[in-house]
């Protein structure tokens, strides 16, 4: 018994203190939970419990640029599906669109295809301008007068064109079917069709067209005056069990291709950017030259919705010049200045009345603005910065370059952008301009900045302020893209990308996003070449990456 005894003085005499967390192990083994005090305490820390930075400790009074991926975003509460964020914003101070994403104003980027397809999931394409006015002006009316499952520019060929011909079209342009007309042109007398039926088991490729087509009066065609509604159209397409229908005028003339294909594709697009009468939304770039107050003029004719002054730095008399002209001839238009980096660039050309902001120098992966002429900014801070001083006038910022992720894009947003231009990330894609060709077995399309000799070279100089220069100054590269397949599938899945960062950041909207920046609720760090390295794949002996599927 005294033996017992004797332990017990020795076991509370010489025992080590408990740590705070075996005192909190031994109350809630007492209590079974938080006492109500306990739960009072967490709620009174929860109102100055912050961790990282706010946006103006990590954009503004850090000395140093950031980028994209030197920052990550914290993360914050969930209490929403992925499906209830809504990534509505505005593209212009008069225009609001139902998706944050711009396809970029190259001439490997965005002709009538993109920009159809980038309407057709709620952004919207910019036409570039290294062509000719006329040319421009056609790209625009294209998107205008396009009708979900209409072909408004086949590909055609007249009857003594060669299978071989066929051929080319379908490996260069993916069509399987191809209208022969008189003169080999759309607009011209339909006489036949050829499709992979008519070709596939035929050896000789030398042979006319006219010979193997399936001639018009075996053809199912349906009159554009008589069958306007694109149900009227579909059924015909369903009762003649037909692939391809043509659309032709009162003279017999081609005027358009339904495909079922196509048809499948586009028929069901709720978030779609269309104006008041129903179009899907376009834009277009201009310069600052004499001769673009012309091309705007014809690209209003078109219907274009609103023009980009495209230069490499927007703060300059040329384009304030051509800001006071556009204000004061044509009021109603939406005009986008840029591009710019800094706060002082913003305020001259928010003075002057632009409707949005282009952000970004030197940051596109064929840009070499920086190298070359050692200005620009680093993309985050730059975005974060215009923004900050634009957002007090209501005027939205494009983040253009410097993104190849969905993370930069949620990046881009949440340091302030409204939209986000995308280059390369979709310079691969079917609707880009160009042809895919194999490059060591595998397939790209061309990608090359509007700042390289080859496009300056095509008309793109102006925008450097190069065009009457004995010796050009290339500030951008000329490479190849990797095949990213159709918009129709890659945006959905850019989209749904973001909407899961959103998710993760606890903001159900832009607009509950840009108050979280403004208050210091949306948190910021600043990543270690470490963590970044970290934060992607790594230690693995090989690895297969699939975007989406």
């Amino acid at each position: 018994m005294p033996s017992t005894i004797e332990v017990k003085n020795l076991s509370s005499s010489n025992a080590a203190p408990m740590s705070p967390l075996q005192a909190a192990r031994g109350k809630k083994s007492m209590m079974g939970s938080l006492s109500e005090d306990q739960k009072k305490q967490i709620q009174v820390e929860l109102l100055t419990l912050r961790d990282g930075l706010n946006g103006d400790e990590m954009f503004i009074k850090n000395k140093a640029g950031l980028t994209y991926d030197d920052v990550i975003l914290l993360p914050g509460q969930i209490n929403f599906g992925v499906d209830d964020v809504d990534l509505s914003t505005n593209l212009t101070r008069n225009i609001k669109l139902k998706v944050p994403l711009v396809s970029s104003p190259m001439d490997t980027v965005t002709e009538h295809k993109m920009a159809i397809a980038m309407a057709l999931q709620g952004g919207i394409g910019i036409i570039h301008y290294n062509n000719s006015i006329e040319a421009q002006a056609a790209e625009v009316m294209r998107v205008k007068r396009f009708k979900n499952g209409f072909i408004t520019d086949p590909k055609c060929l007249p009857p003594s064109a060669k299978i071989s011909d066929v051929d080319m079209i379908k490996a260069k342009f993916g069509f399987s079917g191809v209208p022969i007309t008189e003169k080999g042109v759309l607009g011209s007398k339909l006489v036949g069709i050829v499709t992979n039926r008519d070709t596939d088991f035929i050896v000789d490729r030398s042979r006319p067209v006219s010979e193997v087509m399936t001639p018009l009066s075996k053809l199912v065609t349906a009159y554009e005056h008589d069958h306007k509604s694109l149900e009227a159209l579909n059924q015909i397409m369903v009762q003649s069990k037909k692939a391809k229908l043509p659309i032709v005028n009162k003279s017999g003339d081609l005027v358009a291709l339904m495909s079922r294909k196509d048809l499948l594709k586009h028929r069901d697009f709720p978030n779609a950017s269309k104006n008041a009468n129903k179009q899907l939304l376009v834009g277009a770039t201009i310069g600052t030259r004499p001769n673009d107050k012309t091309r705007v003029a014809k690209l209003v004719e078109a219907g274009v919705d609103l023009v980009v002054i495209d230069s490499s730095q927007g703060d300059s008399m040329y384009q304030v010049e051509m800001v006071r002209w556009l204000k004061k001839n044509y009021p109603q238009l939406d005009v986008v200045g840029g591009n710019i980096v800094t706060r002082r660039q913003a305020a001259h050309l928010i003075a002057e009345g632009v409707d949005a902001l282009r952000v970004g120098m030197g940051v596109g992966s064929i840009c070499t603005t920086q190298e070359v002429c050692a200005v620009g900014r680093p993309q985050a801070t730059a975005v974060y910065n215009v923004s900050s001083f634009a957002s007090k006038f209501g005027i939205p910022v494009w983040a253009d370059g410097g993104v190849s992720n969905t993370g930069h894009i949620v990046k881009a947003l949440s340091v302030g952008a409204s939209m986000v231009m995308m280059g390369s990330m979709l310079a691969g894609t079917e609707e880009a301009p160009g042809s895919y060709e194999f490059i060591d077995g595998v397939r790209v399309k061309k990608y090359r900045g509007m700042g390289s000799i080859e496009a300056m070279s095509k008309g793109s100089s102006t925008r450097y302020f190069a065009d009457k220069k004995k010796i050009r100054v290339a500030q951008g590269v000329s490479g190849t893209v990797m095949d990213k397949g159709s918009v129709q599938h890659y945006v959905p899945y850019l989209i749904l990308g973001v909407k899961h960062g959103l998710q993760d950041l606890g903001q159900q909207n832009l607009e509950l996003l840009a108050v979280a920046r403004s208050t210091g609720a949306l948190r910021y760090e600043e990543r270690t070449h470490a963590a970044q390295k970290e934060g992607g794949v790594h230690d693995l002996h090989s690895y297969k990456k699939q975007l989406f599927g």
